[in-house]
């Protein structure tokens, strides 16, 4: 069983060149992050390794990398406003694969620093809204340090760790992170409706977090037995469940059941999971392998990006040369969709950016990471409409591309198509 300390007193075991691991996003163990970067000027070399987290980054700032370096699979809010520039510390890795760094032995692990809900009675935890990468660190690392959280949802699936298995944990009784919904936007409500356009009765949905997804899924409240099989999940999906449109039944894999790897939002969502039979959270070795994707039936994967170029191809992680966020599960997906009988994987964005650039364009930007290559693009979808790129001549991509782009770019962008066709 494991012992009950402070937080302090679970991170005395930290050592130089130790290799640490952090849970993700709404259940990152706030108390262990902070107790973890106070132990900067006692260590060096210490490896931390995560994918999206919220809250406390400290142990990234640049004054600690003498102490802490940072391995991270995926970049948000925070870990940038901490670091800044995060090129030198990104890993460029599909999320179906950073499992495996842990299983094989690729990445050995010292310590997981997770949360989880209180034992049951039959002293099982649940690790709650984020099992993702996180349950593949618990298996393989040699200490496993939890907060005991009673505000963490019991979810099902790969979530449920066995109490004697944690070695130190720290009882705290905090909120999680909680996500604001998103206010749509008629541009971002128009780009759901074109999405929705696309979607049959019975497909198997994936989607992403953010105001895009959630304007795709507010569209499909009409449509009839929906299926889930996503990484990832907000409270739109929450509405949609509730609208009677979801019903899992016509899956091939976990039929009857939403299958997701980490859940972020409101608190409705984390209480939507809550010992819910209908939902089981799962290893992203399992949601996001494209071989179990592309079993279900009419997948309908949908993806964002920063900008698409007039080829097709898609970046979704960098500006320019410099990192933003991550590959994540994009390709995992897009891969899988297309693959399944029906599927459709889509590419969705706004026509243009906040400031009035354009985010179709001629080339991407100078030192840009392609995310998803010309030859996997199938749906481009903007405000202003579809363009169907799937098996198309470089010319036809061009054409059906600039004819979703903004009205008054399309000139512009017309021209250096001729250009680049020659």
């Amino acid at each position: 069983m494991p012992q009950f300390v402070s937080a302090s007193e679970a991170l005395r075991i930290l050592k130089s060149e130790d290799h640490v691991f952090i849970q993700t996003a709404a259940a990152t163990p706030q108390q262990l992050v902070r107790a973890l970067t106070a132990r900067a000027p006692d260590v060096r070399k210490v490896k931390i390794y995560s994918i999206h987290t919220e809250g406390d980054c400290s142990y990234a700032n640049p004054e600690l990398a003498e102490s802490f370096e940072i391995h991270s699979f995926f970049n948000g809010k925070n870990i940038r406003a901490a670091r800044g520039n995060v090129n030198s510390i990104f890993v460029p890795i599909f999320l179906s694969e950073i499992p495996y760094l842990f299983y094989r032995g690729t990445v050995p692990l010292d310590i997981a620093l997770v949360q989880v809900s209180p034992p049951d009675k039959h002293g099982m935890c649940s690790l709650g809204p984020s099992v993702d990468v996180t349950i593949s660190a618990v298996r393989n690392a040699k200490i496993v340090i939890a907060q005991v959280n009673p505000r963490i949802p019991r979810s099902l699936g790969d979530a449920q760790i066995e109490f004697s298995k944690i070695h130190f944990a720290v009882e705290v009784d905090e909120e999680l992170y909680l996500a604001k919904s998103p206010v749509l936007s008629e541009t971002e409500l128009q780009i759901g409706r074109n999405i929705a356009s696309l979607i049959e009765d019975g497909s198997t949905l994936q989607m992403g977090i953010g105001a895009i997804p959630d304007a795709a899924l507010k569209a499909l409240r009409s449509h009839k037995d929906l299926g889930v099989h996503t990484e990832m999940f907000s409270d739109g999906l929450v509405d949609l469940y509730a609208s009677g449109a979801i019903s899992n039944r016509l899956k091939r894999r976990m039929a009857g059941k939403i299958v997701s790897s980490f859940a972020i939002g409101p608190r409705k969502t984390y209480d939507f999971i809550d010992d819910h039979p209908m939902v089981v959270m799962m290893d992203a070795a399992y949601t996001n392998d494209s071989h179990i994707i592309r079993q279900n039936p009419k997948v309908l994967a949908i993806n964002s990006a920063i900008e698409v170029d007039l080829t097709g191809q898609v970046c979704a992680d960098s500006i320019g040369s410099r990192i933003y966020s991550g590959i994540g599960g994009q390709m995992d997906f897009m891969r899988g969709a297309a693959l399944s009988e029906g599927g459709k994987p889509i590419i969705a964005l706004p026509a243009k950016s906040a400031k009035g650039i354009s985010k179709i364009v001629p080339f991407l930007k100078e030192g840009a990471g392609v995310t998803t290559t010309r030859a996997h693009v199938h749906y481009v979808v903007t405000e202003y409409g579809v363009a169907y790129l799937h098996g198309k001549t470089l010319k036809d991509r061009m054409q059906a591309l600039v004819a979703i782009a903004a009205p008054e770019l399309r000139e512009e962008l017309e021209r250096k198509g001729r250009e680049i066709l020659g």
